[in-house]
């Protein structure tokens, strides 16, 4: 079965200072494991790839890359500087690799136009977006340009997990709940919800978002969220659709780093299986067990097809 995995990591050198975030869940000797492989492009990359059947791999800075930058000139220039490198690699292997754009989300318009250069001459098939930019979230006023940008490009944006701006107190003490574990599930839903309710996806209703680990729990919480927001609306607060309605219109998932039938079948039955696509997360997950897990799912031969790689195709332009 050919496969396309759209949440495929990587960094370089000079950009190791903005690869911590998978270090909020795991100590420094365990990351500097990953780090190899996130380096590396010619060989193990492709090795587990073609173990697993990937086809294609669209590459995307780890997090939170430039975003962390407090100074805005220097996260512009490292921003296009990481997507020229990123293209020299695609360049080797252009059958097997594309990418997303890393940008410069610290200035809306600059990040608006190196997605456009990114798009039009390095031909990227969208953008990875690390979550919030030093505490300034998609949702933003601030935003507004780089949104009118994204939906005239007409190409998906692909929000990644990243660590809150304020650590929580409820995150005090107990390590084990950041990261990937735990907090950046709870920080990428509620960004998404910020962006639903604060109506970023009526403002830009072309706008497509693609969601990794099976949706950040949103698929299971539609109901609930219909349902507290007629509440809403009893209280004066009028929405023009439900968080459902937005949710299924705009929003896109992935399988990465949740290789779970049960998961599976839930996202495929609260977005629809047009609406699902295959992912591994590499390195930080393996290919082999999130290959296995999609050949060996409990759906029709038809969705499998669409979420191996032809949901891809369609959305990416592939």
């Amino acid at each position: 079965m050919r496969k396309f995995a759209l949440e495929e990591h990587f960094t370089r050198p000079d950009l190791s200072a903005y690869a911590h975030g998978p270090l909020s869940s795991m100590d420094r000797e365990t990351f500097g494991r990953f780090e190899k492989r996130l380096l590396e492009f010619d060989g193990m990359r492709l090795e587990a790839m073609d173990k697993a059947g990937i086809e294609l791999a669209v590459l995307s800075v780890t997090t939170p890359g430039v975003q962390g930058e407090p100074n805005t000139r220097t996260a512009i220039k490292q921003a296009r500087e990481a997507n020229d490198f990123l293209a020299h690699e695609i360049q080797k292997h252009p059958t097997r690799y594309a990418g997303f754009a890393h940008l410069p989300l610290q200035d809306a318009k600059a990040a608006g136009d190196e997605l456009a250069r990114c798009v039009e001459e390095l031909g990227f098939k969208g953008e990875m977006i690390n979550g919030h930019t030093n505490g300034h979230y998609l949702d933003e006023e601030m935003y507004h340009p780089f949104w009118e940008c994204v939906q005239e490009i007409n190409v998906p944006v692909y929000l990644h997990a990243c660590d809150p701006y304020d650590m929580p107190h409820n995150y005090q003490g107990h390590p084990e709940l950041l990261g990937a574990t735990g907090s950046w599930t709870v920080e990428t839903a509620t960004h998404a919800l910020r962006m639903v309710f604060g109506g970023t996806f009526d403002r830009f209703p072309k706008v497509t978002l693609i969601f990794g680990h099976m949706g950040e729990t949103l698929p299971y919480l539609l109901w609930r969220l219909d349902s507290r927001s007629r509440i809403r609306s009893k209280l004066g607060q009028d929405r023009d659709r439900l968080p459902s309605e937005v949710i299924k219109k705009n929003i896109v998932v992935t399988t990465t780093g949740v290789c779970s039938h049960p998961a599976l079948l839930c996202a495929v039955s609260a977005l629809g299986e047009n609406s699902v696509m295959f992912s591994v997360d590499y390195p930080y997950e393996d290919c082999g067990v999130a290959a296995e897990f999609i050949e060996t799912a409990p759906i029709s031969e038809a969705a499998r097809v669409k979420i191996c790689h032809r949901n891809a195709e369609r959305l990416l332009r592939i």
